[in-house]
């Protein structure tokens, strides 16, 4: 149960960039000091120290090709605990009260999912004591542990998602700090002069994560959805600048047609061609790839001719070996003619809540395409994002333009 002083309790994340080394980590306690002397309660996550969690991985690979998962999630949860008590020795030399915490010892219950663990509850009665007693309370993202008491990981953007599992359960606000100053429209890497969002609604950024973009993780954005965690992305190296706050969509959100322009160069296309054209292909289909854990997008499916179909889709190229795996028995089961794999895609996405009540959205974008020659291969859409599979070369071209089309850029 939330007491009175929950309003005053801020949650920070700081990534591994952030707590790279010592000179970094005193930076950190200096911006979580801060928070403290605004007369702020102040939880800091933090990830493991800059390459630390791959570093432990190559190490693992030195000693078996197959590690055990239980004891991979046992040795990288080492890694946040040094940065955990790096920073609270840190805090403490400079003369404020700190204690470290692993992510049992606050109370972060996951399933027994190694390596990619889900948080069941988190207990907030230890934090909460320790909050009253005047501590900056240093929590080791990433981790948790079972009923059973197995220590688990929890996979990519463990640490963000940590950080806003404390925050719901303190019901306090969130600051990931990262290596960027908030959310742009698209990654300036790309577009030198894309423009940064002031707020973003929790749909559109997670649109954008689970796009590409790499901000924040989308498992973190959605429970920050689910219980309406007040997430805030600021940089760790310009504290002062205001970030961009993500936050329930609002009516004036319906002025900005497109928010952003994300992209995925990490997508392969699975043709599977010559399907005998008869009800049940396309479920047995999917059916195999979705036991086997393969998340399909983008989906394709050509007029039949000569009662013969082909069904395109695409996968993340981390899956696509298992996925080519698995359609090879399908294909010998169900008469195909082949499996065609290609590597050289890309996915290009717009995404902004003001596409519900503006028309010709997916026009203005495939006419940015199309005067740049750029070919269309698969169409997906939603209620707030159109994505479209082009060839990985054409894609900053792609990106570019469509940015452009939409006025995205600063000074527009």
């Amino acid at each position: 149960m939330a007491d009175k002083d929950s309003d005053q309790i801020i949650v920070m994340k700081f990534g591994g960039s952030s707590v790279a080394d010592a000179q970094h980590i005193k930076n950190v306690a200096k911006i979580a000091i801060s928070e403290k002397e605004r007369g702020k309660s102040v939880v800091v996550v933090v990830s493991a120290m800059g390459k630390t969690t791959d570093g432990l991985i190559k190490l693992a690979a030195e000693v078996t090709d197959n590690p055990p998962v239980r004891e991979i999630d046992m040795l990288l949860s080492t890694g946040e605990q040094v940065s955990i008590a790096m920073l609270a020795m840190t805090i403490e030399a400079m003369g404020y009260k700190a204690k470290s915490m692993t992510g049992w010892q606050v109370g972060i219950k996951t399933d027994a999912e190694h390596t990619r663990a889900k948080i069941l509850n988190v207990r907030d009665k230890v934090m909460r004591e320790e909050l009253r007693d005047g501590n900056i309370l240093i929590v080791a993202g990433f981790q948790g542990i079972t009923e059973d008491g197995e220590i688990t990981t929890l996979g990519r953007g463990g640490s963000d998602l940590t950080a806003v599992a404390l925050a719901a359960a303190l019901k306090a606000d969130c600051d990931i700090y990262t290596d960027v100053d908030g959310v742009y429209t698209c990654d300036p890497r790309i577009v030198p002069n894309a423009r940064k969002l002031d707020i973003i609604s929790y749909d559109e950024m997670l649109e954008l994560a689970s796009l590409g973009a790499k901000v924040l993780h989308s498992r973190c954005v959605e429970v920050a959805k689910k219980f309406n965690v007040p997430l805030q992305v600021r940089s760790s190296f310009h504290p002062d600048v205001l970030g961009t706050k993500v936050i329930k969509e609002v009516k004036e959100m319906e002025d900005i047609v497109v928010s952003g322009v994300a992209f995925n160069r990490n997508v392969a296309k699975i043709s599977v061609l010559g399907v005998p054209d008869k009800p049940g292909i396309a479920a047995n289909l999917f059916t195999v790839l979705g036991e086997a854990g393969i998340i399909i997008d983008l989906i394709i499916q050509n007029v039949s001719r000569d009662n013969i179909n082909d069904i395109s889709f695409t996968v993340s190229i981390d899956d696509l070996k298992r996925a080519m795996d698995v359609l090879e028995k399908f294909k010998n089961e169900n008469s195909a003619a082949r499996i065609v794999a290609d590597n050289e895609v890309a996915k290009l996405s717009v995404v902004g809540v003001g596409m519900k009540s503006h028309a010709n959205v997916a026009a203005t974008m495939f006419q940015a395409l199309a005067e740049n020659n750029i070919n269309i291969e698969n169409i997906g859409t939603s209620e707030i994002k159109v994505s479209v599979l082009i060839r990985e070369k054409d894609l900053d071209k792609a990106v570019r333009a469509i940015h452009e089309k939409f006025n995205l850029s600063e000074g527009h």
